[in-house]
This record gives C-alpha cells, sequence and structure tokens, in this order.
C-alpha cells in the first residue's frame, strides 16, 4: 500500500515536471535514519531532461502532495528522495494486523494465475536423505508463498518407479535379504517360497532403510559380477514384458519404500496434488520424439539413434532415443510435461531440481518448445545447493555414507531432550531448526547444519524464532482484549522500531514468493524477533507506567506474535505457544 502510495505521488509529480513516465524504483533504505523507502526516479531523468538529479528531485517534492501518511519527503544525494511514514499509518497498520490476523500478508496479487512446482521426487530405492530434505523445505516454502499471493498452486512430484535402479533393488532383495543367508536368485523359487525372506517389521528396522541396504549391495553386486548384471537386466526386460513374478516382487520392494518414505513425508508436514509414475507413461515419450523426427525437428542418426536439433538455443544436442530403441530420462521428461499441461493447464511450471540437471533441464526446455508443449519462457529450474552436517564429507547413496532426514531430525530432537522432556514439543523445535537452517541462506547458496548454531534459542535460528513467538504469547496471557485503535501518546525507540519494521510483511512475502527465494522472509522474521525481543528487554509491559503505554505495548506484541506465526507457517515451521 505504502509502495504504491509513493508511485502515485511520484508519477502525478512527474507529470507537472516533465509529462514524462518512467520505470523508477521504489525500496526500503538499508539504513532507517534515511527514510521508510527511497526512489531513484531523479536520478533515471537526469540524463534525459539534462538537469542534475538533486534538481530534479527537489522539483519533485514540490510538486507531491502534503499527504498525511508521510511525516516528510527529503532530497539525499545525488538525487534519492527519501520518504518517512507518519505514525499515523503504522499505529494503523498494527491494528490492521490484529484484524486480518492469519490472512495478514496475503493478497490476490496473482489471481487467475495457476503455476505447477515439481519438488521432491525420491527415487523409490532407499530412504530420504538431506538432498531430499532441501527439496522438500524449498519446495514446499516457496510454493506456500506463492499460495498466500492469491496464486493457484499445484505440487507434484515423478515416482521414477522402473528402470535399473529398481531392478538393482529387486536384485538386491532376492540375493540378500534370505532368512538362511543362502544365495538363491531364482525368482521362481522366491515366487513360491516368498517366507524365506526377510521382512523389514521382522528385523525391526525402517522398511525404507531395510530397502536402502538392499539398494546399496545389489547395487555393488551388480558391478562386480557379470552374471549379477545379467540377471539385474533381466529383471529389467522381465518387467517391460509384464511378467507376473517379477511385478510381484517390483510391487514388494517398492511397498518397503513407500511406507517409510510417506513418514519420512508426513513428518515434514509435505504435500503434493499430483505423484505421476514414471510406468505410467514411460513409453509415451517415444511417440513425440518420432513426431519430431517427422517434422523434421530431430534427426535420425545412422545407427538409429535420434538426436535433438539445439544449435538456435545455443545448447549441445542430446540423444533422445538410443540406437538400440530404448528411451532416456529426458524421453520421459517430455512425455510427463506434456502430460502436465495437457492435465493442470498451468500459466508457468517449475522444478525444484539439483544444480546437476541443469543442462538436461534447459535442453528439455527448448524441446519442449520445439514439439509446441509451451514455451521455454514458461519453464524455470529452481536450483538449490548442496546440504551437508557441519564435518561430514560428501554424501553417495551408492557408497551407502548418506545422512537420513529422519536421522538429522532424531539428532536434533534428542539434544533438546535433554533440555526440555516434552517429546511433542522437542519435535516441533527440532523441525524448525532443521527447516530454518536450510531456508535461512540463499536458495542457490551450500550450506551446512551444524547442531550448536541452530538449535540455540538465541542467534539467527529457528527455535529462536519459535521461543519469541512464545515469548509474546506468555506476555499476550496477560490481557483479556486490546481496545480498537489504541493511540499512544509518548513512543519510545524501541516500540517504534518494531512499527517502522513489521509493516513491511506483506512486501517481503510477495517479495520472496516472485524471487523465489524464502531467506527475504527468514532475513525479515529474524529481524522481527531481534526488535522486539531488545524491547522486551528495555519496556515494561504489564507493568508499564501508564494504562496507555500498557495497552499499546499489549498490541506491539500481539501483531508481532501474529506476524511471526504467519511467516513462519509460510516457511513449514510450528510455533509452539510455550517453550
Amino acid at each position: 500500500m505504502f509502495k504504491e502510495l509513493i508511485r502515485k505521488n511520484v508519477n502525478n509529480a512527474l507529470k507537472n515536471i516533465c509529462a514524462k513516465s518512467i520505470d523508477f524504483v521504489v525500496e526500503h533504505p538499508e539504513n532507517e535514519s534515511f527514510g521508510d523507502y527511497s526512489t531513484n526516479a531523479a536520478l533515471l531523468l537526469s540524463k534525459n531532461l539534462k538537469k542534475s538529479p538533486m534538481d530534479i528531485a527537489n522539483e519533485i517534492v514540490k510538486n507531491i502532495s502534503k499527504d498525511t501518511d508521510f511525516e516528510k519527503v527529503e532530497v539525499a544525494k545525488p538525487g534519492f528522495i527519501n520518504f518517512w511514514l507518519n505514525k499515523k499509518p503504522l499505529y494503523d497498520e498494527l491494528n490492521l494486523i490484529i484484524q486480518k490476523k492469519e490472512k495478514y500478508g496475503s493478497s490476490d496479487f496473482g489471481r487467475g494465475q495457476t503455476w505447477l512446482i515439481e519438488h521432491t521426487s525420491p527415487n523409490p530405492n532407499k530412504a530420504m536423505h538431506l538432498g531430499h530434505l532441501r527439496n522438500n523445505v524449498t519446495g514446499m516454502a516457496i510454493s506456500n508463498i506463492w499460495e498466500f499471493i492469491g496464486i493457484k498452486v499445484i505440487r507434484d512430484c515423478i515416482d521414477n518407479d522402473r528402470g535399473i535402479a529398481i531392478a538393482k533393488l529387486m536384485w538386491g532383495y532376492l540375493k540378500f535379504a534370505r532368512r538362511d543367508k543362502k544365495e538363491n536368485t531364482d525368482i521362481n523359487y522366491w515366487y513360491t517360497h516368498q517366507n524365506g525372506w526377510n521382512s523389514p517389521a521382522e528385523l525391526k528396522v525402517r522398511p525404507d532403510m531395510f530397502a536402502d541396504d538392499l539398494y546399496v549391495n545389489g547395487s555393488k553386486d551388480f558391478n562386480e559380477f557379470e552374471e549379477s548384471e545379467k540377471g539385474v537386466r533381466k529383471l529389467v526386460l522381465d518387467w517391460e514384458n509384464k511378467d507376473e513374478k517379477t511385478w510381484e516382487l517390483w510391487e514388494k520392494v517398492l511397498g518397503f519404500v513407500y511406507e517409510g518414505q510417506k513418514a519420512t513425508l508426513e513428518r515434514l508436514g509435505s504435500k503434493w496434488d499430483k505423484v505421476w509414475h514414471e510406468s505410467d507413461h514411460y513409453k509415451m515419450g517415444k511417440d513425440s520424439v518420432f513426431e519430431g523426427v517427422k517434422n523434421g525437428i530431430f534427426k535420425k542418426l545412422e545407427d538409429g539413434a535420434i538426436l535433438s536439433n539445439l544449435k538456435t538455443y545455443h545448447l549441445p544436442d542430446t540423444i533422445l532415443i538410443k540406437n538400440d530403441g530404448t528411451s532416456l530420462y529426458i524421453t520421459q521428461d517430455l512425455a510427463l510435461t506434456k502430460l502436465k499441461k495437457q492435465t493442470f493447464k498451468p500459466d508457468k511450471m517449475f522444478w525444484v531440481i539439483g544444480p546437476e540437471q541443469s543442462l538436461q533441464l534447459k535442453q528439455m526446455f527448448a524441446i519442449c518448445e520445439q514439439l509446441g508443449i509451451s514455451k521455454v519462457k514458461d519453464f524455470t529450474h529452481l536450483s538449490f545447493g548442496y546440504m551437508s552436517i557441519a564435518g561430514s564429507g560428501k554424501m553417495s547413496s551408492r557408497l551407502g555414507n548418506v545422512i537420513y532426514i529422519d536421522d538429522l531430525i532424531d539428532a536434533a530432537r534428542d539434544e533438546i531432550l535433554k533440555i526440555n522432556p516434552d517429546k511433542k514439543l522437542a519435535e516441533k523445535v527440532a523441525l524448525g531448526a532443521v527447516k530454518y537452517n536450510i531456508l535461512k541462506v540463499g536458495r542457490t547458496t551450500d550450506t551446512a547444519f551444524d547442531f550448536k548454531t541452530s538449535l540455540s534459542l538465541e542467534g539467527d535460528s529457528g527455535p529462536y524464532l519459535q521461543y519469541t513467538y512464545a515469548r509474546c504469547k506468555s506476555v499476550l496471557n496477560n490481557v483479556v482484549a486490546i481496545p480498537d485503535k489504541p493511540r499512544p501518546k509518548n513512543v519510545n525507540d524501541y516500540e517504534i522500531a518494531i512499527a517502522r519494521h513489521i509493516y513491511k510483511f506483506p512486501e517481503v512475502v510477495k517479495e520472496a514468493g516472485l524471487s523465489y527465494n524464502p531467506n527475504l522472509l527468514c532475513g525479515f522474521l529474524f529481524e522481527l524477533a531481534k526488535r522486539y525481543n531488545t524491547f522486551y528487554a528495555k519496556c515494561s509491559i504489564i507493568k508499564a507506567d501508564n494504562e496507555n503505554s500498557k495497552v499499546f505495548r499489549f498490541l506491539l506484541t500481539s501483531a508481532t506474535a501474529q506476524v511471526l506465526k504467519n511467516g513462519l507457517n509460510l516457511l513449514g515451521i510450528l510455533t509452539p505457544e510455550k517453550m
């Protein structure tokens, strides 16, 4: 609201000065002593009008309406115009927060837009690890923010439930899960003697971690022994030929993984609107490629392979179908993207995928445009940085040295339980610590989870924000109701510091959503928490000098609690009322 008010005033002033319209910036100065907002309009006009920016800025200020929402408007070198908001609109905003409650900060900015975001597509051959964690937390936060600003969001994922990786898991189960430890990889024998193989329940292990070990062993066996490689490849062919025994084994091992992954995702509070299964559409991609060859888009090589033609996109070409007639991941991605477009008709489509897939996605986007599926501009790769544990090495699921999501959360929870025995609270705080640690840094920045700093009740951490919220709720237990629109007489620096920050919340939410950077919201919430805790330490609330100050301080506390809750909810972080 305030940004638009400034834009309106500056544009009206420009009409009087030069009848020109320009695309100027209205933003918050880094230093609040330079105002609540600043614009570069005069600097942009200087060259066109052949006047100094300072002279133009002064002319603009003279022509700005003496609106009561501005306490003052000043010119600063080399030609910025700085705006200070009056205290009245700041106080009105505090009351608006109380009035709108959980809806404060939301908008209808994106009304009419449908955006589809693919996030967290774990292969169903192992338990979910830190890479999946960052993918999930990032994808969910961004999509939550989009919905908050009025965009219709479709969350989906792809279940790569077929192929060589799944066959390695199947082989690992056949060869290494026998109760009697005897080696027998004959699927016909397994089919009639299934009780001879272990189950995760019997071994008292998580089903996805049970499968994870079998996949690791199956992969090693595949690499070391020629007969094992032949056995794995036969499983792939038998599955494609819909062999009944192979399909039963396939469904059994996938069931282990699905059960464990579901528990992890529910723990994280994750959700999807649609789960696509590769087994349903993996053959469809070939049809699009053959159509592209027919229309001269792709080239068939002498050996029978089909190659893309991406010269105009300044991208290297890629094989779409191999010379033996088999498809690749990109072939299946073409089919899936077409299905997404046909099913949901999204205006924009996003993929939350690690940086190692950047080139393949660019190639896929370009080929989708060539095939008429959608335009490249409608596709966005939301890459993210790598995550690790402070002091640990690089992870590899093939080597078996991964760090699982649940192990990390369990370890964080156990640390909290040493201080507070409340298990439900410890779980909420642990999840808040893990999620905030990921989201507080830039999306593409690598990060390492450090238990000491991430679990601290002081500093830039999830528990610190949760603790601040709980502190606010504790204060508010002492008040029955806040009078409508209280007007304080004497406001100190600690009080106004909160008021001069908290009103920015709707702007920050919008910017975080449209820039795909939840860290902007984290930074805002951390600053709000710091200002409130300073105010709390310096100002008596319940025993304020007078009733007027007491009521206003309750208002500040209530507004802070509401904004912290709204912001943390967007990040997927719960807000316990006691800590």
